[in-house]
């Protein structure tokens, strides 16, 4: 029984290499606080489409900036926009998806019905639409999807609420006399607290992949700011002649999904005591 407990601890694959992507992704956002190798906005006419070198790490582009750079100072910009987006939709998710499933059942799902009218207008779709009233801005990219994001987390939080109000103590709190503010609270928010952990980072990776087309259809983060759509959207007419810059641009975003993306697997795989047992 004493060796059994750490086989069952034994690290998740996908919860090592997703958090290892993340942190190299947050290494590099940090990192571009404090050091570049030259100024990712600098407009140098003498050194455009330079090829890799010790200077110039990753080369640089048609309007002579340096790609490395670029990509150091664009990690900032997407983690900015994803951390924004998916603060405002755990924000207004989690507690909607409580108040849903403590509710009446008739108006649960009446909320419901609504949250999936909102679940209809995809991020883009949406972005766009905001762009369009607004004009194109970083602000308004995160705006759009943190709001097309809510409907997911509220989806999610409601179902761990309604398991969670059929356990035995949350019936106990009942009997002792404590209100709904209370149970919610106290007992509900603490136990679906993983399932806001998991939900955020798959969430996270959806938000820096919006983040980046956004960029690409050019309502996403104006320039100078350096972003990594905008990056692959001006490498389109070098595609041919310079595909190296579309193709660190392109790996980056792979990268920050993919760790994203494999980081909320292992986590839910960690959280789930069920998953847990089948390894």
């Amino acid at each position: 029984m004493v060796g059994s407990a750490p086989a069952r601890r034994r690290v998740n694959p996908s919860l090592l290499v997703g958090g290892f992507l993340v942190c190299l992704i947050v290494g590099m956002a940090l990192v571009s606080f404090v050091w570049t190798p030259h100024d990712p906005t600098l407009v140098n006419a003498s050194t455009r489409l330079q090829k890799p070198s010790g200077d110039y790490w990753f080369g640089t582009d048609k309007f002579g900036r340096d790609v490395f750079s670029q990509i150091l100072v664009g990690s900032r910009t997407t983690l900015f926009v994803g951390f924004v987006a998916v603060g405002v939709a755990a924000a207004i998710g989690v507690p909607l998806g409580i108040v849903a499933g403590m509710v009446p059942r008739w108006l649960g799902e009446l909320v419901m019905r609504g949250n999936d009218l909102l679940l209809a207008f995809p991020a883009l779709l949406l972005a766009i639409m905001f762009a369009a009233v607004y004009g194109a801005s970083t602000l308004v990219a995160m705006i759009a999807i943190g709001i097309a994001t809510i409907p997911s987390f509220a989806r999610l939080i409601r179902s761990g609420t309604l398991q969670v109000l059929g356990t035995e103590y949350v019936l106990a709190a009942r009997a002792a006399g404590r209100g709904p503010f209370a149970i919610g609270v106290r007992h509900v928010l603490p136990n679906v607290s993983s399932l806001v952990t998991v939900q955020a980072s798959v969430s996270f990776a959806i938000a820096v992949l919006a983040e980046a087309a956004l960029s690409f259809l050019g309502f996403g983060t104006p320039p100078p700011t350096p972003s990594w759509g905008r990056m692959l959207q001006e490498s389109q007419e070098m595609l041919w002649s310079a595909p190296r810059l579309a193709v660190f641009p392109g790996v980056a975003i792979a990268v920050a999904v993919l760790g994203f993306n494999l980081l909320g697997d292992g986590l839910r795989d960690r959280f789930d005591p069920k998953l847990e047992d089948r390894r």
